[in-house]
């Protein structure tokens, strides 16, 4: 990682009023470590001891080889906090694709809750071994409870994309949620954490995009939606409720169709084209993503060249949410092809 890249992710966090405790002063760093160990017992006092069934098999019908999609990441990618196979964002983005393709898709997971980005490498390999034609990687979160610092973290996640890129599979990041939006984070902590998660995915934004990849904003789709609405969270009022799971699937799961050259054309008549306006050098695209719902990025060119005078072209998309599969479609998708996505 060269001194470029880290200035560039750290101009991008205070483009969007990113900061740390630094200037702070002792008396206030000690009060946030104290609304830390607070929050984190009120999380492990109500949170999931078990991950989901992962749903791991076949979605759909059709005909020809299914494909293959991997997901890759922590407890968001898991979806943790739901209680059955068919409410995870792997399992709701598996039978969407299928029906999307109009071929079956078997999903293998291997995410792991509790995961870093520094874990992505082990996930990677096991990955490779399954030949994905596509991948969704969900992580972050516990790199900014974990203090990682922003370089370390995202240079996994470059090497991640790139690994899987270079194997010709194409790669969807969920990019880090709002950690803004967990209640049992009292405040000053809570701005905070709403700050180092939005710089996080800024940076993860730039990095996925540059190694090959695309990226989609779960962070500030999720924000509001589960500042509003408590159904969005799981018992634990830090992971997502099969309601938050389907919300990012649903973010999710036009990028991904995108992807693998599924989505429909028709789907996304009416929303702006590749005008000038959508296409930003990537760190003020990624800067812009971390604040917009649902907003995609992923490379792009002007004039026929895929960099400018302040770096590489990234082109902003604001698709439509797709309707998603409900949990009984889902599992009956999965029935069907002899998925075991009981649970």
């Amino acid at each position: 990682m060269t001194r470029t890249d880290t200035a560039r992710w750290l101009a991008t966090g205070a483009a969007y009023g990113g900061g740390g405790v630094g200037i702070a002063g002792a008396a206030l760093v000690a009060l946030l470590r104290e609304e830390a160990r607070a929050a984190r017992r009120k999380v492990e006092a109500r949170s999931h001891k078990n991950d989901p069934p992962s749903g791991d098999g076949v979605y759909g019908r059709g005909r020809g080889e299914p494909i293959v999609l991997a997901v890759l990441g922590d407890s968001s990618a898991v979806g943790l906090g739901a209680h059955r196979a068919a409410d995870t964002p792997g399992v709701l983005v598996a039978a969407g694709l299928a029906e999307l393709a109009e071929r079956p898709v078997r999903l293998v997971r291997l995410a792991k809750s509790g995961a870093r980005a520094a874990d992505l490498e082990v996930q990677v390999d096991r990955a490779l071994s399954e030949e994905p034609a596509v991948a969704v990687i969900m992580i972050g979160a516990n790199d900014v409870t974990a203090r990682t610092p922003t370089p370390v973290s995202v240079g996994h996640l470059t090497d991640a994309v790139r690994r899987l890129t270079a194997a010709g599979c194409e790669v969807v990041v969920g990019t880090c949620p709002d950690l803004g939006t967990i209640r049992p984070i009292a405040q000053p902590l809570r701005t905070l954490a709403r700050r180092w998660s939005r710089q996080m995915a800024a940076a993860q934004t730039i990095a996925a995009v540059e190694a090959g990849g695309r990226t989609v904003s779960l962070g500030s789709l999720l924000g509001p939606a589960f500042a509003s609405d408590s159904s969005m969270f799981s018992v634990d009022e830090f992971h997502p409720s099969a309601a938050g799971y389907a919300a990012a699937a649903a973010a999710l799961l036009p990028s991904v169709a995108d992807a693998v050259g599924v989505w429909p054309a028709r789907a996304d008549r009416g929303l702006r084209g590749l005008r000038r306006e959508t296409v930003r050098p990537v760190a003020r695209a990624a800067a812009r993503a971390a604040n917009r719902p649902g907003t995609e990025v992923q490379a792009a060119e002007v004039g026929g060249s895929g960099t400018g005078p302040w770096g590489p072209w990234a082109l902003l998309r604001r698709r439509r949410p797709t309707q998603m599969p409900t949990p009984e479609q889902a599992e009956h998708a999965g029935s069907a092809a002899g998925a075991p996505v009981g649970g």
